[in-house]
């Protein structure tokens, strides 16, 4: 018969026996962090009590949080992706080169032609280019081929107890859950990115609460499998942030020797003419617009990089990711779609 294990036999007295006493504590530690990156261990029934009485106050139903919490596990590759560091900064250069190849591009001009007439009139409704939507389902989601393959509730859950910015993923966890009670997606469907940004869009499910719609009109705002209402929530989404029709996102100049580089920045506003005025030419080196608008000049890799000036949609962009980089790839990215 095996006996039980008794751990006052192994506390020998002296150096020996506290080294062999911590040499047993190693050991249970990496027992006890091995469970949790194989993904056995489970949320604390207390933490899922709570989440359960403020998703009920929110009017989500006792059937609904028992079909996805009932199982629910941390994921241990949420965690390390949310800690890992980047190793080094991309230039812009390299950004585009990733984000905006020639064969995306051509992806693009062949996706834009193929649903033309759904595209023209989710362009007509927003007041948002057909170009500039398909420019950011290419940036986001690579036209739908790329959404993440992480069950967004388990995701959000994880980032939620375990994450840097708990009280945020909580809010995103709890919008998530509504988004199931009322029904637009199944749990199973509900698939994202590992911080839980969502369908085609990339929509983290306070934007999908506030913007996404539901432009095929079956009751559902389907941002995962439906076209229709892919385009038409990411241009809602511009359109709420102040998208103004008719004015291009920026452009791409060259800038005199003798360029005051404080000058480069999103805080400087300037009209065009006063940029012209100081030497800022188009890319082909000849005058800019004379168009009444004010514009910044930016430039992703720094004044040795390449430089734009941005207008208003510009920013606009922003609201949707506020990183420099994506504002430009995207605008880039819609330009060139919509030039044959």
């Amino acid at each position: 018969m095996t006996r039980p294990f008794k751990l006052r036999a192994l506390l020998i007295p002296g150096r020996m026996g506290h080294c062999l006493l911590y040499v047993i504590l190693i050991f249970l530690v990496a027992a006890t962090w091995a469970v949790a990156q194989n993904g056995s261990a489970n949320f604390p029934a207390s933490w899922l009590d709570a989440l359960r009485a403020d998703a009920r106050k929110r009017g989500i139903s006792t059937h609904t949080l028992d079909a996805v919490l009932q199982d629910i596990k941390p994921i241990p590759r949420v965690i390390e992706l949310d800690r890992r560091q980047p190793e080094g900064r991309l230039t812009f250069a390299e950004y585009l080169n990733l984000v905006v190849p020639p064969s995306r591009v051509q992806r693009g001009r062949n996706l834009l032609a193929q649903h033309k007439a759904l595209l023209d009139d989710v362009s007509a409704k927003y007041g948002v280019p057909a170009s500039v939507i398909v420019a950011l389902w290419g940036v986001e989601s690579d036209y739908g081929r790329r959404t993440g393959g992480f069950p967004v509730i388990g995701a959000l859950a994880t980032l939620a107890y375990d994450g840097r910015r708990g009280a945020y993923f909580r809010g995103e966890l709890l919008n998530a859950l509504q988004i199931l009670q009322e029904g637009h997606i199944t749990p199973a469907q509900m698939t994202g990115s590992w911080a839980g940004a969502m369908g085609q869009s990339q929509f983290m499910p306070s934007s999908f609460l506030s913007r996404a719609v539901d432009h095929d009109g079956d009751g559902r705002r389907d941002i995962w499998t439906t076209h229709a209402d892919v385009f038409a929530s990411a241009a809602n989404y511009l359109k709420r942030a102040g998208w103004r029709k008719g004015q291009l996102w920026g452009r791409r100049v060259i800038l005199p020797p003798d360029f005051d580089a404080d000058l480069i920045s999103l805080k400087v506003v300037k009209q065009l003419a006063d940029w012209q005025a100081l030497g800022v030419r188009n890319a082909k080196g000849q005058a800019l617009p004379k168009a009444a608008f004010p514009a910044s000049v930016v430039a992703p890799d720094g004044p040795e990089g390449q430089t734009f000036i941005v207008y208003h949609n510009f920013r606009v962009f922003l609201k949707w990711n506020r990183s420099t980089y994506f504002g430009t790839a995207v605008g880039l990215l819609s330009d060139q779609i919509g030039t044959p």
